[in-house]
C-alpha cells in the first residue's frame, strides 16, 4: 500500500499504522523506540502483522476517525453484507506494565464472513515468539516480550501464523485485545473491550475539548492535533518526530531516516503550535522535556535526543528487512545525532524565551544554561556546520545556521531587556550587530538580490523563508521579499517548496528529494508576512487537499506520482499545518508573534 493508505491509532506510549486493507504493518512495543513487533511496512507479512478483512478481495473499504478522536473506523462492504472493524489503543493507566490493541469486529448489515490472520515478530520482524494456549487465547513470548491475544473467536495456528474465521448477522460483534507485557510478569488480567472503548473516547473526547476553536479550517488543525497527541510520549512530554523509520524520501533511494526522536529544532514552532491552539500543559510539559535533555555541556547539544532524553542513537542497518518498496537500508537510530548544527541554538533559545513570554515558568537554572548556550555560540557561531538539513557530506557555512546563531544572542538580549534576568548585555550586542552585519555580507547574494543556502553561494535553501519570521530583517525588507520570489521560482515543483535542489549539490546521500511539506507550509508564511494573503490561502488550501482521506500528512509529497513519502505521520508536518491556520485567521498569529 501507499504511505497515505495507512491509519494512525496509539495511546501517548506507542502507536500502531493500520492499512487501508484493515492491516496494522507497524507496531513497536511497548514504546514508540521499541522493536517492531509488527514490522511489515518495511517487509512483508513474515515480518509481523495483524490482518482482520473480508476473506478474498470482493470488497469496498473506506474509513474514517470517530470524531475528535483517534479511533479508526474501517467500514468493509460486501457482497452479502457489510461489517466494521474497530481500532483503539486504550491510553495507559496507572499500571504501566501493558500496553494494549483492541480490535472490534461489527456488523452493520446482512450475512458476513470474518478473516483474522496474526503473525506475531519480535525485534522488527526478525523473532518467532513461543506460542501456547490460554484461557482466553494464546500466549507469546520470546526473551523480554510478552503478548496475550484475547479473542471471543475460535483461534487456530497455521504456519507460525495465528488464524480465525468466523461468520457474523447485522448486530453481532465479537472483540480481540492483543496486550503485551514483560515476559517475567504475571499475565494482565484481560480487558472488557466495550468498557475500554467508552473509556477511550471520553479520554479523547476530554482532552480534545481543550481546544481553542478556528472559524475555518477547524477538523484540519483538530486532526493535526490529535495526531501530535499520538505522537506523544505521555511519561516524559517527549513529542517525536514521526513513529516509523525508513519511509522513504525517494521509492527506491536511501534517503530513509528513523524519525522515533525527538528534534530540538522542531520545538519553537512546536511550542507555538500547541500554545496558540489552548494546551497549555502539554507545552509545559514539552519544555520540561527539552530543559532535561539540553542539560549538560553546552558544546554537546544535541540536535535530537530520545523519549527521554537519551543522547547515544546509535544508528545501525536491519539486513533482513527489504524496505518499503526496495528502499533500503532499513535503519534504526540516526547518526545525525553527533552532528554540529548550530540552529539548534538559537531554536533552545527562542523556545525558552516564548515559553517565558506566555508564562510557563522555568526554572533558575534554565536561564544559567541558556548564558552558557550564549558562550558557546558566541565563539562557534562563525563555524561551519552540517546545517538545519542534516546533510551527510561535508560541513560548510550554512545561513539558516548563522541566523539562528543571530537568534540565540537576540533572544538572550531580550530576555534580560523584557524580564530581568541578568547578563552582559553590551557585549552581547556587539556580537549581535557582528553577526547580523555578517550574514549581510556573506549570506547575501547581490547578483541575485536575494539571501542564499550558504555562503558565497547562489543557490537557495527553503530555510531562508523563516528570516523574516525569526526577527533578522522586518518582512517588508525588499532582500527578504526577493528571497521569497527567488524560492517560488527556483524551489516549487508543481506548486509545493523542496528544502533545495539535492540533484544539484553535494549532500553527501545519493538521490533526490521530493516537496517538504513543511518548507511549503513555511511559504505560506511567509506570503502572509509579505502581505500577498490570497496566494498564501490558496496555496494552504491545496496542502490540505494532500491529506490522506483521514487528515494525515507524510514529510514529503511527490506532485507528479501524487503520493506521499518520507515518515509518517509527520509531526513537523502537521505543526507547520496548525500554524500556517492560526497565521491565516488568528489574532493569535505565530509567525507574527515570533517576528516582534
Amino acid at each position: 500500500m501507499r504511505i497515505e493508505d495507512y491509519g494512525l491509532i496509539g495511546n501517548t506510549i506507542t502507536s500502531a499504522l493500520v492499512g487501508r486493507d484493515g492491516s496494522i504493518d507497524w507496531l513497536c512495543l511497548p514504546t514508540f523506540d521499541a522493536g517492531a513487533c509488527f514490522a511489515a511496512l518495511l517487509g512483508d507479512a513474515r515480518n509481523g502483522c495483524w490482518k482482520i478483512a473480508p476473506p478474498g478481495d470482493g470488497y469496498i473499504a473506506t474509513r474514517a476517525y470517530r470524531e475528535r478522536t483517534a479511533i479508526l473506523e474501517t467500514n468493509f462492504e460486501c457482497e452479502r453484507g457489510s461489517f466494521t472493524v474497530i481500532d483503539f489503543m486504550p491510553p495507559p493507566d496507572t499500571q504501566r506494565d501493558r500496553v494494549d490493541v483492541i480490535r472490534m469486529v461489527r456488523c452493520d448489515r446482512g450475512r458476513v464472513a470474518v478473516h483474522s490472520r496474526l503473525v506475531m515478530r519480535f525485534d522488527y520482524g526478525h523473532v518467532i515468539p513461543w506460542v501456547q494456549k490460554c484461557d482466553v487465547g494464546i500466549i507469546a513470548i520470546a526473551g523480554p516480550d510478552a503478548i496475550q491475544f484475547q479473542s471471543e473467536v475460535e483461534l487456530r495456528g497455521e504456519d507460525m501464523t495465528t488464524r480465525a474465521d468466523f461468520k457474523l448477522k447485522a448486530g453481532e460483534a465479537r472483540a480481540f485485545c492483543l496486550t503485551w507485557f514483560p515476559s517475567h510478569l504475571p499475565v494482565p488480567k484481560p480487558l472488557n473491550a466495550k468498557r475500554a472503548l467508552r473509556a477511550t473516547e471520553r479520554w479523547w473526547k476530554r482532552w480534545t475539548s481543550q481546544a481553542e476553536e478556528l472559524d475555518l479550517w477547524n477538523e484540519a488543525v483538530m486532526r493535526s492535533l490529535i495526531t501530535l497527541k499520538a505522537a506523544t510520549f505521555s511519561p516524559t512530554g517527549a513529542i517525536l518526530a514521526a513513529p516509523t523509520t525508513s519511509l522513504p524520501e525517494q521509492i527506491g533511494g536511501e534517503r530513509n531516516w528513523d524519525y522515533r526522536y525527538c528534534w530540538i529544532r522542531d520545538s519553537t514552532l512546536l511550542l507555538y503550535a500547541l500554545l496558540v491552539s489552548g494546551f497549555q500543559d502539554e507545552a509545559r510539559d514539552w519544555r520540561r522535556w527539552l530543559l532535561r535533555a539540553a542539560a549538560g555541556e553546552p558544546s554537546k547539544l544535541q540536535i535530537m535526543y530520545g523519549l527521554r532524553g537519551e543522547r547515544r542513537l546509535t544508528e545501525w542497518t536491519i539486513p533482513w528487512l527489504a524496505g518499503y518498496e526496495n528502499s533500503l537500508p532499513v535503519r534504526i537510530g540516526n547518526a545525525a545525532h553527533v552532528q554540529l548544527q548550530l540552529d539548534v541554538y538559537g531554536e533552545l533559545m527562542d523556545t525558552l524565551h516564548v515559553a517565558r513570554r506566555f508564562k510557563l515558568g522555568a526554572p533558575a537554572e534554565a536561564w544559567q544554561l541558556q548564558k552558557q548556550l550564549v558562550a558557546f555560540v558566541a565563539q562557534a557561531w562563525d563555524k561551519p556546520d552540517y546545517g538545519i538539513w542534516e546533510v551527510r557530506g561535508p560541513p560548510q557555512h550554512f545561513t539558516h545556521s548563522k541566523v539562528m546563531s543571530w537568534v540565540a544572542i537576540d533572544r538572550a538580549i531580550q530576555s534580560v531587556e523584557k524580564f530581568r534576568l541578568r547578563g552582559p548585555v553590551k557585549e552581547w550586542r556587539r556580537l549581535r550587530n557582528a553577526i547580523h552585519a555578517d550574514i549581510c555580507e556573506n549570506g547575501y547574494s547581490r547578483r541575485k538580490q536575494c539571501f542564499t543556502r550558504i555562503y558565497g553561494g547562489e543557490e537557495l535553501d527553503a530555510s531562508l523563508l523563516l528570516i523574516a519570521q525569526c526577527g533578522l530583517v522586518e518582512p517588508d525588507d525588499p532582500r527578504f521579499i526577493n528571497t521569497v520570489e527567488a524560492i517560488e521560482r527556483e524551489l516549487k515543483v508543481d506548486g509545493l517548496v523542496r528544502r533545495y535542489r539535492a540533484h544539484r549539490l553535494e549532500d553527501g546521500v545519493t538521490g533526490s528529494d521530493s516537496a517538504f511539506l513543511a518548507c511549503s507550509f513555511w511559504l505560506v508564511d511567509a506570503l502572509i508576512l509579505i502581505n500577498r494573503y490570497d496566494d498564501a490561502l490558496a496555496l494552504f488550501e491545496h496542502l490540505l487537499e494532500l491529506r490522506n482521506d483521514l487528515g494525515l500528512l507524510a514529510e514529503e509529497y511527490d506532485a507528479r506520482a501524487r503520493r506521499q513519502l518520507g515518515n509518517f505521520p509527520q509531526a513537523f508536518s502537521h505543526i507547520a499545518l496548525i500554524n500556517s491556520a492560526h497565521n491565516l485567521v488568528s489574532h493569535r498569529a505565530p509567525a507574527k508573534d515570533r517576528a516582534k
